[in-house]
């Protein structure tokens, strides 16, 4: 695990404290906050208002969302949280005072100025700070070392995970491999090769190739993928009759494709705030830690599959519009079918990447796996938002974790860029990556 060395410390302690210390004694105005507010939640947001600002695969994002949240969880272990670190603690320095939600702000802050060298966060940074710290400084004042080391903990450790490899896509116009629909090129075509977070290799729970079929031509000319094709072909048109009015609904809810909204990780973690805020006594910290930690780790996972393997299967519109090169039957062409999912100015379109898992499902099946065994039980009921701008205003209620986890999977299948399988085992790969993570890092 790494840590900062004493005199890297020291140096940062300079920089920091007086700036820290200066921020105390001479608030700035309250904007956004109010005393006994949730920082974490707040830095949350924050994050999300990046999402929206900097837009781009969910890839990169719940890169992002990961690095912010573990620098404040090395951050508030160090300072006393419970739990185990996830790089390692970060030692305090003699004389000075550490109040935690300090130490929070600047972890936030300094990953998040890194991550989105774009966006300034600085007025962000001013209104975590516009409340005093809590309780007495130590004899030199209040110190901030603790949170800027966590986070440069964090960047040091992903400075070379492989998320920066721009290696073009090679793209195949065999039959059922996947190939561009006009929505842009390959999207993160190497984000399988990308360092986990917590598993030992983005394959680490990689599943069957679709249908559990060994090669493409076994694939392409089975019942059960002209199944596949048929069931998206019927409920996911943008004419669809046999699509009910919820499906339809719920399609457009869960979808937040599009640039300007929070992104399928952001609908999750605004999901997770809900529920944290209706529990009394959550770790918000701690749960948001491991979610993200989740989250990132299913984005390998998930894209692993999508271009790793031998089969980087064709979205459902190139299927249906094919003239019948998969030499199945079974498959009807139609090269007027378009998918439900659409663009703000209704121009119909597919994600640019491979079916096959549906990142939407594997992030909903990690997300699902931490939040139900973090609070020991799947009967949550709680209402979500969306963001869509298709599905504006619509909020969508349920009982259980896992319900909403299954509503967001089979989504897909109904705006029309899925099969039910991406849907089926992009939950169950999503829960695996949920159940290896929380048993790794959940310690009481």
């Amino acid at each position: 695990m790494r840590t900062l060395g004493p005199r890297r410390i020291a140096i940062a302690a300079l920089a920091t404290v007086g700036l820290a210390t200066s921020l105390a004694a001479t608030p700035e105005p309250a904007h956004a906050v109010t005393a006994g507010f949730d920082h974490t939640i707040y830095w949350n947001n924050v994050l999300l208002k990046a999402y929206r600002q900097a837009g781009g695969p969910p890839t990169t994002l719940s890169r992002a969302g990961a690095m912010m949240h573990l620098a404040m969880y090395d951050s508030k272990v160090s300072l006393g949280g419970q739990g185990k670190p996830y790089l390692g603690t970060v030692a305090k320095l003699p004389n000075w005072g550490y109040d935690i939600d300090m130490n929070l702000d600047v972890a936030a802050y300094e990953v998040l100025k890194v991550v989105f060298p774009t966006i300034n966060f600085s007025q962000d940074y001013t209104n975590s700070r516009s409340i005093p710290p809590q309780g007495e400084p130590g004899p030199e004042g209040w110190s901030t070392t603790v949170g800027l080391g966590a986070a440069q903990n964090i960047l040091n450790a992903r400075a070379n995970d492989g998320s920066t490899n721009t290696t073009a896509y090679s793209v195949s116009y065999t039959a059922g491999q996947w190939q561009p629909t006009g929505s842009g090129s390959a999207a993160s075509p190497n984000w399988g090769l990308v360092k986990p977070f917590g598993l030992t290799s983005g394959s680490q729970f990689r599943p069957s190739l679709p249908g559990g079929f060994t090669s493409i031509t076994s694939m392409l000319t089975s019942s059960t993928y002209a199944q596949q094709v048929n069931d998206v072909k019927r409920y996911g048109s943008a004419t669809a009759t046999d699509r009910t009015a919820d499906q339809t609904q719920l399609a457009w809810f869960w979808a937040n494709d599009l640039d300007g909204t929070y992104k399928p990780p952001g609908q999750l973690y605004s999901m997770t705030q809900t529920i944290a805020k209706a529990r009394t006594g959550t770790d918000t910290t701690r749960l948001f830690a491991l979610v993200s930690l989740a989250m990132a780790d299913a984005a390998i996972s998930a894209w692993d599959a999508k271009y790793q393997t031998s089969i980087d299967l064709w979205r459902p519109e190139t299927a249906i519009h094919e003239p019948q090169s998969d030499n199945n039957a079974a498959t009807v062409p139609d090269a007027n079918w378009q998918p439900l999912s659409a663009d703000r100015n209704g121009v119909h379109f597919s994600p640019p990447f491979p079916a096959y898992v549906s990142g939407h499902a594997t992030f909903a099946g990690a997300w699902a796996g931490i939040v139900k065994r973090f609070y020991g039980t799947d009967a949550i009921s709680f209402t979500a938002t969306t963001e869509d701008p298709h599905a504006s205003g619509v909020t969508r209620s349920f009982t259980s974790i896992s319900a909403a986890a299954t509503e967001d999977a089979n989504s897909r299948l109904y705006l029309g860029v899925h099969y039910r399988w991406d849907a089926d085992q992009g939950l169950a790969t999503g829960d695996s990556v949920a159940n290896y993570l929380f048993t790794k890092y959940y310690v009481n």
